[in-house]
C-alpha cells in the first residue's frame, strides 16, 4: 500500500508556530486523528479485499489526497475538473469525474485524456451519452460511467430501469467507452441505527450489481461496478460483485457523522478556531467571530435525534465543553448557548478566549475555508498549513 502517514511538511511558511496566536475564525486540522480515520476504513476495505477509491472532493488538498489513495497514481474520485486537474499535475492521474457531465466540460476532459491521464465521466441520460459519443468520434474516446439511483437520493438511473440503462449503453458503445456502472446511497445519512445502516449498504451493492448484469446480460462490458458513501462504506457486511468503494468525509468525520453512529465526536479531525467577542448575559449567549461564513450554514443534524446547531463548542485544545454549542449563526457572528436540558455547571467564556467549533458537516465547513493549519504531534503548535483548492 502506497499511503503516507508520515508527519505533515510545511507546504507555506507558518505565520505563527502556536495555535493560540491564530487569527480567527480559521479551520484547525488535527493530522492525527485524520490519519487514523483514514486508516481505520483503509483497513477495512483491504480485509474485504475491494479496491478503493477514495473520494478527495471533501479534502481537496494534495497532501492529504497523497494519504487518502492508496498508490502512487490513485485511484481517486472528485467532484469538479479542477481537482481532477490539480490533482493529475500532481501524479493521481487514476480519476473517476463523479459528477454528471456537462457539455462545455468535454474539452477539459478530452485534454486530461490527451495528457494520458485515465479519467472517467459521469453521465445518467442518453443526452449526454450523444453528446460524449459525438466527442469521442472527433477525438479521443472518452470513457463513462452509467450512474444509478440506488435510493431516490438525487440524480441516475434507476437500477431496474431496463430501457434506459440500454439505450444509454448503446449509444455510448457508438464510439466511446463503457467502463461500468456507479452508485451512491445518499439515503443513508438518514439510517437511525445499526441495522438500517447494514440495510443501505446491501440495497446499495445489490442495486448496483442488479443495473450491472442487465448491461451484461445484453452484451454490454461492465467492468466496473462503484459503490460507495462513508457510512455505507464503514457499515457494509457484502461486497459481492463489487469492485470498487468510494467514500470522501470519512477523512475528517463530523457531527451529522456522530449522530449516525459512525463515529463519535472524538474522531473529528477538522474544528473552526474562534474567539469569544462578547456576551448577551441575559440571554445566557456567548458571542464569538465564527458565524456560517466560517462554519457554513450546513444544519445536517437537525433531523437527527440531537440537533448540534451549528457545531459543538470545544476548548483550545479540543476538549468538548459539554452542554454547549453553536445555538444560532449570523455571517460573522455565532452565538453559543446552554443546552436546555443541560444542568451541571459550564465554564465561563471571558472576551479573548479562544474556542474550537466541531462541524456539522464537514464537506461544507472546510470549504469555507483556502487552507488547514495544521497540527502535529505537539498539539499546541502549528505544524504546517495546507492549501485547498478552489473554484470549478
Amino acid at each position: 500500500m502506497h499511503t503516507n502517514y508520515t508527519t505533515p511538511q510545511a507546504t507555506t511558511r507558518a505565520e505563527t508556530d502556536f495555535v493560540s496566536d491564530l487569527d480567527t475564525p480559521c479551520l484547525l486540522l488535527d493530522v492525527s486523528k485524520m490519519n487514523c480515520n483514514i486508516i481505520r476504513l483503509h483497513s477495512r476495505l483491504a480485509a474485504k479485499t475491494v479496491a478503493f477509491r477514495p473520494h478527495l472532493k471533501t479534502a481537496k488538498s494534495i497532501e492529504i489526497a497523497r494519504r487518502m489513495v492508496t498508490g502512487a497514481h490513485g485511484p481517486a474520485t472528485v467532484s469538479t475538473l479542477n481537482e481532477a486537474e490539480a490533482f493529475a499535475r500532481a501524479g493521481i492521474t487514476d480519476i473517476t469525474y463523479a459528477v454528471g457531465i456537462s457539455p462545455q466540460k468535454i474539452v477539459r476532459v478530452q485534454a486530461l485524456l490527451r495528457q494520458g491521464v485515465n479519467l472517467t465521466v459521469l453521465l445518467d441520460n442518453v443526452e449526454q451519452a450523444e453528446a460524449v459519443a459525438t466527442a469521442s468520434q472527433q477525438d479521443v474516446p472518452i470513457p463513462a460511467l452509467i450512474e444509478l439511483d440506488c435510493d431516490g437520493h438525487r440524480s441516475g438511473v434507476h437500477c431496474d430501469d431496463h430501457e434506459q440503462l440500454l439505450a444509454i449503453a448503446h449509444t455510448l458503445n457508438a464510439s466511446a467507452n463503457l467502463r461500468g456502472v456507479l452508485t451512491h446511497a445518499g439515503e443513508s445519512y438518514t439510517a437511525t441505527n445499526r441495522k438500517a445502516l447494514v440495510a443501505a449498504a446491501e440495497n446499495e451493492r445489490a442495486s448496483a450489481v442488479r443495473a450491472a448484469e442487465i448491461l451484461r446480460h445484453a452484451g454490454h462490458g461492465c467492468p466496473v461496478v462503484s459503490i460507495g458513501s462513508t457510512p455505507t462504506a464503514l457499515f457494509a457486511e457484502n461486497y459481492d460483485g463489487i469492485t470498487e468503494v468510494r467514500a470522501g468525509v470519512f477523512a475528517f468525520f463530523d457531527l451529522v457523522q456522530a449522530g449516525l453512529g459512525v463515529c463519535s465526536p472524538q474522531d473529528i479531525a477538522v474544528s473552526v478556531l474562534a474567539t469569544v467577542i462578547g456576551h448577551q448575559h441575559e440571554k445566557g449567549w456567548t458571542i464569538i467571530d465564527a458565524g456560517w461564513a466560517a462554519l457554513s450554514s450546513d444544519r445536517g443534524t437537525e433531523s437527527q435525534s440531537v440537533d448540534q446547531g451549528y457545531g459543538l463548542v470545544c476548548d483550545l485544545e479540543g476538549n468538548i465543553m459539554h452542554g454547549l454549542f453553536v445555538a444560532n449563526a449570523n455571517q460573522e457572528h455565532g452565538i453559543i448557548a446552554r443546552r436546555a436540558d443541560f444542568q451541571a455547571s459550564i465554564p465561563d467564556l471571558p472576551y479573548g478566549t479562544k474556542v474550537r467549533i466541531l462541524p456539522i458537516h464537514a464537506c461544507a465547513t472546510v470549504e469555507q475555508h483556502a487552507l488547514y493549519n495544521v497540527i502535529g504531534a505537539d498539539k499546541q503548535k502549528i505544524a504546517a498549513k495546507w492549501t485547498r483548492l478552489k473554484g470549478w
